[in-house]
C-alpha cells in the first residue's frame, strides 16, 4: 500500500515555508501526474476554496525551483507538472489525445546523449516519445499512408496513459 507523502516535511527539507497553498499544490501534483496548471488550480480550489491563479503559478514556480516538482512542456502543449523528480525518466505522448506516460530511462545506444560538435559534458537528456495510446490506436487505425490520425480520443484531457510500452 503506497504511503502518503509528508508534504509539510518535503517543504521544510527544501527550506520552503509551509503554507496551505504550497501543501495543496504539492498534493495536487502528487495526485494528478502530468496535470496542467488549470487542472492543478481546480484541485487546489476543491481543497482550499478560493485561491488565485497567480498564487498557484507562484507556488508551482517555487516548487519547481526547489526541485519538488518537475515542469515539462511537450511540443504544442501547455506546461504540465509532475512529482516524479530526481531521476532521468522520459515521457511518451499520445498524438491523438495528448495523454502522457512516464518512461523509465532509456537504455542502449543513445546518440542523443552525445551531441555531435557540442562542447558540453552531458549529464541528462530530455526525451519525448510520440505515438498513440492504446485507446486511440484501437479507435482510429493509422491510415494506409502511415500518417498519424489527430482525431480526438474520447478520453482527452486525462493526465496519464497506460503502460508506455503499449504505445504504438
Amino acid at each position: 500500500m503506497p504511503t502518503t507523502p509528508d508534504f509539510e516535511g518535503l517543504l521544510r527539507q527544501a527550506t520552503l515555508r509551509v503554507t496551505r497553498p504550497r501543501v495543496a499544490v504539492l498534493s495536487a501534483v502528487h495526485t494528478h501526474p502530468h496535470a496542467d496548471t488549470d487542472s492543478i488550480i481546480g484541485a487546489v480550489r476543491q481543497d482550499l476554496g478560493a485561491v488565485s491563479h497567480q498564487a498557484v503559478y507562484d507556488v508551482l514556480r517555487a516548487l519547481t525551483a526547489a526541485g519538488l516538482v518537475r515542469r515539462l512542456q511537450p511540443k504544442d502543449s501547455v506546461a504540465r507538472y509532475e512529482a516524479r523528480v530526481g531521476d532521468n525518466h522520459h515521457h511518451a505522448v499520445c498524438r491523438s489525445c495528448g495523454a502522457i506516460a512516464d518512461v523509465d530511462c532509456v537504455v542502449g545506444h543513445a546518440p542523443c546523449l552525445t551531441p555531435d560538435g557540442a562542447p558540453f559534458e552531458v549529464d541528462e537528456a530530455e526525451v519525448i516519445f510520440w505515438g498513440r495510446c492504446p485507446e486511440c490506436a484501437a479507435t482510429a487505425p493509422v491510415p494506409a499512408d502511415g500518417a498519424p490520425s489527430h482525431q480526438t480520443c474520447p478520453d482527452r484531457g486525462r493526465a496519464t496513459a497506460p503502460d508506455p510500452g503499449q504505445l504504438s
